[in-house]
């Protein structure tokens, strides 16, 4: 299992476990993560699972794509360098420790 914590809005962390080759945005539905929405279950066609990955582990994370950059247009918070569609990165053993930031809105 593969460690990831959110960070809320407040500051507040939650740790969670996931198992490899599962998403980011599955691991924060199945572990009561409710900033994370997932309105379209993971087939990037919404922003709801719109995260920030912490700036240590964005080279590990891997860059967005022209979908996803297009998708993240359409979310509620604000969209930074770090913004990520949390349906889009997929869990590995070289995400262990994975950090991420949840938006204070989601729509």
């Amino acid at each position: 299992m593969v460690s990831i914590t959110f960070v809320h809005a407040d500051g507040t962390k939650k740790q969670v476990e996931a198992a490899p080759g599962t998403s980011v945005m599955q691991a924060a539905r199945d572990n009561g993560i409710d900033e994370i929405i997932a309105e379209c279950g993971g087939s990037m066609s919404c922003a709801t699972c719109h995260c920030y990955v912490d700036e240590a582990w964005t080279d590990r994370t891997g860059e967005r794509g022209e979908i996803e950059e297009d998708m993240l247009d359409f979310a509620e918070a604000e969209v930074r360098p770090t913004s990520r569609l949390s349906c889009q990165i997929v869990v590995s053993e070289a995400l262990d420790g994975l950090i991420i930031h949840l938006p204070e809105e989601q729509g």
